[in-house]
C-alpha cells in the first residue's frame, strides 16, 4: 500500500539521517553522578545498618584504649581482688569503676592498694565490665611471674641442699601449697616443667601465702637434662611414688644433698623420670584412702627429711 511504502521509507530516513539535538536538557543525565558510595553509606545496605549498630554499641558501651587496658593476668570481683591484696600478690595497679558501690570489700582493697603503693585508676563501669563481665567494677592488674634459673637456685642452696621438682603437677592451688612447704622446710628452691604443668597464676600466688615471693620458682623445658645436672652436682634423687615397696621410713640419704621429685596429681611420676630417680619413696596409708594429695605428700617427705637432718 502507498501509505505503508512511505511509513517504513520514513523509518529508513530517520535512522540515516541527523536526529534533532535536546537543547541542553538532558546535560545534567549525561555528566553523571559521581563515584558510587560505599556500602556503608548508603542508607538501605545491609552494611551501612551493621555500621549505624555498631556506632550505637559504642556510645552505649565505650571501651577502654588498648594501650590503658590491664597487661598479663588480671583478678576480678571483690572477693577475689581483696583475697589478693590480703596475700599481697605482686600487682601493677587497681582499676576501679566510677561511682561504684562502696561496701566494705571495696574500702578494704582501696586502703591495701594505697598502704602498697598501688596505682589507683578510674575508669567508666561499661569499660571494667568490658575486660571482665563479672568484674563487680573492681580489678586487680598481676605481675608476670619472674621465674629464676636452675643454676640460681643451686647457687643459692646451702648444704646439704635440698631442691623440690614437679614432674607435671597441674593444679596451681597444689603448686602454691607446694611452695609453701618447700620454703617452711628450708629448700632451696622449686623447679617446674614449662609444658603441661601448672604455672604462677593467682591461685598458685594465694595458695602459697606469699612463700613465692621469698623463694626462687624455676621453669625447665626438660626434666630428664635437669636431674641429669643435679646428679653431676653431687645430688641424691629420690621420687615420691604410692606404688613403690621402699618406705619414706628407710630412706637412709636424708642427710644428703637431695632433689625431690613429686609427680603429678593422677599419673604420678613419669616412666622416664622414675628410671632416672636413684631412690623411688612411698608413704604408707590406711587401705581405704586411695592415694595422698601432691602438696600433701609432699609436705609429709620434706618434714621427714628436716627431722632427720636436725637429728643429726
Amino acid at each position: 500500500m502507498a501509505g505503508n511504502s512511505s511509513r517504513k521509507g520514513a523509518i529508513r530516513q530517520s535512522k540515516k539521517g541527523p536526529s534533532a539535538g535536546t537543547g541542553g536538557n538532558n546535560k545534567r543525565r549525561l555528566e553523571g553522578k559521581g563515584p558510587t558510595p560505599k556500602a556503608e553509606d548508603r542508607p538501605y545496605h545491609a552494611a551501612a545498618k551493621r555500621k549505624k549498630a555498631a556506632e550505637k554499641k559504642e556510645v552505649r558501651s565505650p571501651r577502654m584504649p588498648k594501650g590503658d587496658r590491664p597487661r598479663g593476668e588480671i583478678v576480678a570481683g571483690r572477693n577475689a581482688v581483696l583475697e589478693a591484696l590480703r596475700e599481697s600478690v605482686p600487682a601493677t595497679e587497681l582499676l576501679v569503676a566510677r561511682s561504684i558501690d562502696v561496701d566494705d570489700r571495696v574500702a578494704e582493697s582501696l586502703k591495701l592498694a594505697l598502704h602498697l603503693g598501688l596505682p589507683i585508676r578510674e575508669a567508666h563501669r561499661a569499660e571494667v565490665e568490658g575486660i571482665s563481665p563479672n568484674s563487680q567494677g573492681i580489678i586487680l592488674a598481676i605481675k608476670p611471674f619472674q621465674y629464676s634459673s636452675f643454676e640460681e637456685i643451686m647457687e643459692r642452696a646451702k648444704h646439704p641442699s635440698l631442691i623440690v621438682a614437679l614432674d607435671g603437677v597441674t593444679d596451681p592451688r597444689n603448686l602454691g601449697a607446694i611452695i609453701r612447704s618447700a620454703a617452711a622446710f628450708g629448700a632451696a628452691g622449686v623447679i617446674m616443667t614449662e609444658r603441661r604443668a601448672a604455672t604462677m597464676t593467682t591461685s598458685a600466688w594465694k595458695s602459697s601465702a606469699g612463700a613465692a615471693a621469698r623463694l626462687p620458682i624455676a621453669q625447665v623445658t626438660n626434666l630428664a637434662r635437669t636431674i641429669d645436672a643435679a646428679k653431676k652436682a653431687g645430688m641424691f634423687v629420690v621420687g615420691l611414688d604410692g606404688e613403690s615397696d621402699e618406705m619414706i621410713s628407710e630412706m637412709k640419704v636424708a642427710t644428703e644433698p637431695l632433689m625431690v621429685i613429686v609427680g603429678s596429681e593422677g599419673k604420678g611420676l613419669a616412666r622416664l623420670t622414675k628410671e632416672k630417680c636413684d631412690l623411688v619413696i612411698s608413704i604408707p596409708i590406711s587401705a581405704s584412702t586411695e592415694s595422698l594429695n601432691a602438696s600433701v605428700a609432699t609436705s609429709i617427705a620434706l618434714f621427714h627429711i628436716d627431722q632427720q637432718r636436725r637429728a643429726k
